[in-house]
């Protein structure tokens, strides 16, 4: 047996998949599966389009619609607040719908925001369409691992890490082809941030099918209590299903008073905020090093790039091990030699420190793979994953704002860096209490027994 699935197997039930209908044929769950890993791929590459996309234009976008440099400079603040806001709510729309229908929801809201956006003609409905998208985004973003989790709960690692390298490569696409593309397509802005819309609306058709199939397997098998269901299966596999069944139906768990779940929450700040310091500043870094601005965008794309093939090896890495600490400490580390670099040598060891940052970025897939792992069941894995990035996106909002500031006060890099060099000490001490072998289900069961027994 793999150690990646003997690993998800001591940490979880052996099963958090819905249950199958006796009837359902084995073909038609082996199709389903296909069809729901091809909508994982297609809607991670739709998560961050919205925003790098916007970024490449930004300055046209300006022009356009006359929006003033502050309201320029809280639009970039925009999409973490979005993501805390309406990640919220996912738990609650997911026990309503159930996790393919709110992710196709979100995917049809981030084709509508993207499609209406570039002709609202006003900065409000500039911003009003973009909060649509970015609606999208946050419930389909609390929603991958919760996927993961229910359709693949034998490889995790592997499918997290293949959504990530999608989510990766839509990042680094978008902000590297929207400018050709708007030039080869006459030059105009709204057709540049329009087309990023078509991607979104490919991707709500495999989840109209998955969605489809699970009513009409639903519908299909007879109607039951629990009880009996649990009672009318036989074999092991159905046994275990219909506990999975039981305990999805559980009464919410009480997360935020977890520890588990805290680190993982702050963890997941701390590298949302070195990830939106280094796309809103790092270029700007390098050019006042005497770096030509046609290079240092060039120097974020290679640091944005690295996120693809790491950000497939290092969950898979992260799955077969007990503890995800280490990993966490290398990658916090890689990101102090980058910021040692951007303060004492910018220029002259640029393509070094661009290469560096782009691993330490890799704590995205990191903290994705430690959300599926650090919790037992669907149910569990959809309260922590909202917890975590709710709260963590929340965390990161004053970060790029508080570099700003202290860019434009000081005169220079020099304390910017040193901040997002000390953020890093937490980030690595909060990974490795995130990474501890362990579930919140059963975390905070130990604490309610250790309350009884003192009570």
């Amino acid at each position: 047996m793999p150690r990646e699935e003997t690993q998800t197997k001591t940490q979880a039930p052996p099963r958090t998949t819905e249950p199958r209908s006796v009837s359902e044929p084995p073909t038609t769950r082996a199709w389903t599966l296909r069809l729901v890993a091809v909508g994982l791929v297609l809607a991670a590459l739709n998560l961050r389009p919205a925003i790098t996309s916007l970024g490449a234009l930004l300055e046209e976008v300006r022009d356009g619609l006359g929006m003033s440099g502050t309201v320029a400079g809280v639009l970039t603040s925009v999409p973490p607040l979005c993501f805390a806001i309406f990640g919220v709510m996912t738990p609650k729309l997911t026990r309503r719908f159930g996790p393919a229908a709110v992710v196709c929801a979100g995917m049809a809201a981030i084709a509508t925001g993207l499609a209406v956006r570039p002709f609202a003609g006003s900065t409000p409905a500039f911003l009003a369409a973009s909060a649509l998208a970015l609606m999208g985004i946050a419930v389909s973003n609390i929603l991958m691992p919760v996927i993961v989790k229910r359709w693949f709960p034998d490889r995790v690692a592997t499918m997290t890490g293949l959504y990530s390298m999608a989510l990766s490569l839509g990042t680094s696409f978008a902000a590297a082809a929207t400018v050709p593309l708007t030039s080869a397509l006459g030059g105009k802005w709204q057709t540049g941030l329009g087309l990023w819309a078509l991607v979104a609306a490919l991707a709500v058709l495999p989840w109209l099918f998955v969605v489809r199939e699970r009513r009409t397997t639903a519908s299909a098998a007879p109607a039951a209590p629990a009880a009996e269901k649990a009672e009318a299966r036989t074999g092991q596999e159905d046994q275990a299903a219909a506990a999975a069944e039981q305990r999805e139906a559980a009464p919410a768990l009480p997360i935020a008073r977890s520890r588990t779940a805290w680190a993982l929450a702050v963890y997941f700040g701390l590298q949302a905020t070195g990830a939106y310091i280094t796309m809103g500043w790092m270029p700007q870094i390098f050019r006042d090093a005497g770096v030509p601005a046609s290079t240092a965008g060039v120097l974020l794309a290679v640091t944005m790039a690295m996120g693809v093939p790491l950000a497939f090896v290092i969950p898979r890495v992260a799955g077969r091990l007990r503890n995800q600490g280490p990993i966490a400490a290398v990658l916090g580390t890689c990101g102090l030699i980058g910021y040692a670099g951007l303060f004492l040598a910018p220029a002259a060891g640029a393509w070094v420190w661009a290469l560096v940052l782009g691993v330490s970025n890799c704590s995205f897939p990191l903290a994705l793979t430690m959300v599926g792992m650090r919790a037992g069941t669907g149910a569990g894995v959809a309260k922590l994953s909202a917890f975590a990035q709710s709260t963590g996106y929340l965390l990161s909002i004053p970060g790029p704002l508080l570099i700003g500031v202290l860019y434009q006060h000081s005169g220079g890099w020099g304390l910017p860096i040193a901040l997002m060099a000390g953020l890093m000490v937490p980030q690595i001490a909060v990974g490795i209490l995130a990474g501890r072998n362990r579930t919140v289900e059963a975390e905070l069961a130990a604490r309610g027994a250790a309350a009884a027994k003192t009570a």
